[in-house]
This record gives C-alpha cells, structure tokens and sequence, in this order.
C-alpha cells in the first residue's frame, strides 16, 4: 500500500498540536530515529515518548511554511514555539528532513535554530 509522505506526517503533527503522543508514534516505525544535528539522537519509540513527554509538556505551536515530498521522503520547513512547565516559550525556526519506510516515519534529520528574539 502506497502512503503519501505529506499526509502522513500531517496527521502525525496534527496529533502532536493536540498534545496526543501516542497518536504521533502510531505514524512511526517502531525503531524511528531523531537526529537533532548537532544536539542528540533518539532512537525507538520508548526513548522518543519519553523526549516528547519532557519536551513537550504543553503541546508545541508550530507552523508549517513548506512542505515537499517525494515517495519516500518529506521535508517540512517551519516556525516552531515550545513552552516549558514553569511557561516560558523558545521559539525556533526548523527544517526536519523525513524518510518514511512502509507508510511510516522511520528517520528524522532536524535543523533547529532558535530564532532571532525567540
């Protein structure tokens, strides 16, 4: 079965945006990977729930500016605003490079920049 890279990662950020954890890892394979470049790698889903639960502790305010995709990849483009449990908000500009294997995410490359008074 085919699965079009952008509609599988728009549902899974639609899941994140209502703070819905379980419903992200459900689009993704079960040892995915994120690689921070620069900063960590997480892999497997276990490690990557227990990232999300720390990080986003309050679901993140991100918008999408450009999505492209090919068969087996999506790059998606945004603006992205974390909040941490005592309230304050870091916003950063990203571009998070995917490669879905089967329908499903499987591995993330994200370039992360704080933005300018973010």
């Amino acid at each position: 079965m085919t699965h079009d890279p952008r509609s599988v990662l728009t549902a899974a950020n639609d899941a994140v945006r209502r703070g819905d954890h379980a419903g992200f890892l459900a689009h993704c394979t079960d040892d995915v990977v994120w690689r921070f470049i620069g900063d960590r790698t997480n892999q497997g889903k276990p490690a990557i729930k227990d990232y999300m639960d720390k990080t986003y502790v309050h679901p993140p305010e991100f918008d999408v500016e450009l999505m492209v995709a090919d068969d087996r990849h999506v790059v998606a483009i945004g603006r992205i605003t974390l909040t941490d449990a005592p309230g304050r908000r870091t916003t950063s500009d990203y571009a998070d490079v995917w490669r879905l294997r089967d329908g499903k995410l499987a591995e993330l490359r994200a370039f992360v920049v704080e933005a300018e008074g973010g």
